[in-house]
């Protein structure tokens, strides 16, 4: 049996540990001033509502005037104790972040921009569904992708995704069904809940496209002369895990060694540099994996 002794951490690592905290939050700001931008510019200039805490600021401004941002932040403030409970205190303050500065977002963006302005003309309903749709799908999906959160029911979503294997945007879909419905009894108008619900497909395909994508997996099998030396770059450099498999070649009838390396899609372009630069010639295939669970990739959540 061996042992893992945990190596102490050094400044080159803190230093890492740092600027990746620092570009999440840069990343997590582009994402909320796409989110608040999609809003602004064409949900509430054309009555679109798509569910959320911010559907839910939505109606309320369409009713009463009150700016959404407000009704946002207040909502919002009671549901973070249910972030701190499932979701642990690095995600409250994540959390925590990107409803403040959705809260910025949102204000900044509704005083210097008019409601009532129609960037693409009277009549242009479904196009401003569909553009909205996308910069706000585009926006939570890569909040997300750097662990952030803009509340409400993200909050939810994200607490249920970390126990059961269902994807963030079907969860918030059910969430946001009933808020649609409820701008009915604002404009007494069924195609504003029509264009909130064609809105909101498009707004969660494209949250769990881009989602998807990234966390797609890929699977390698490299057939080399070097393969013990590529096991070694690639276990050194990108910490990735190497099974060598015994093989033979049916028509040399020699023995051969197969390396089968599991990793993330972004890692790919790396390993095919990592393997041509020690042997050029290498016979290597790629394919992508539905799925894969276990130390370093997902957790399996089924029961």
């Amino acid at each position: 049996m061996w042992s893992y002794v945990k190596q102490p951490v050094t400044s080159s690592q803190k230093i890492q540990f740092v600027w990746n905290e620092i570009r999440d939050y840069l990343v997590i700001t582009v994402g909320i001033f796409s989110y608040a931008l999609g809003w602004v510019l064409f949900f509430i200039p054309y009555k679109i509502t798509i569910g959320g805490v911010a559907g839910i600021g939505a109606i309320t401004f369409y009713a009463t005037g009150i700016p959404m941002q407000w009704t946002y932040f207040a909502i919002n403030a009671l549901l973070m104790g249910i972030a701190l409970k499932f979701l642990g205190l690095r995600f409250v303050i994540r959390t925590t972040y990107g409803i403040l500065m959705m809260t910025f977002a949102l204000w900044i963006l509704q005083e210097n921009i008019s409601p009532n302005l129609q960037l693409l003309g009277d009549g242009q309903d479904f196009l401003a569904c569909t553009l909205g749709s996308v910069m706000c799908g585009f926006g939570l999906a890569i909040i997300f992708m750097h662990n952030g959160s803009t509340g409400g029911t993200d909050i939810i979503a994200a607490a249920i995704n970390k126990y059961r294997d269902i994807s963030l945007g079907r969860m918030i879909l059910y969430c946001d069904i009933l808020i649609i419905a409820s701008c009915y009894f604002v404009f007494n108008d069924w195609r504003r809940v029509l264009f909130g619900y064609v809105a909101t497909f498009i707004y969660t395909f494209t949250l769990d496209s881009v989602t998807n994508r990234n966390q797609q997996s890929v699977q390698f099998l490299i057939f080399s002369e070097k393969y013990a030396e590529i096991a070694d770059v690639i276990s050194v450099r990108l910490h990735r895990g190497v099974t060598v498999l015994d093989g033979q070649g049916w028509y040399s009838k020699r023995p051969v060694k197969v390396l089968c390396i599991l990793a993330k899609r972004k890692e790919a372009v790396s390993i095919l540099r990592l393997v041509k630069s020690i042997d050029e010639h290498a016979f290597l295939s790629e394919s992508n994996v539905h799925g894969v669970f276990g130390k370093g990739f997902d957790r399996i959540k089924v029961k």
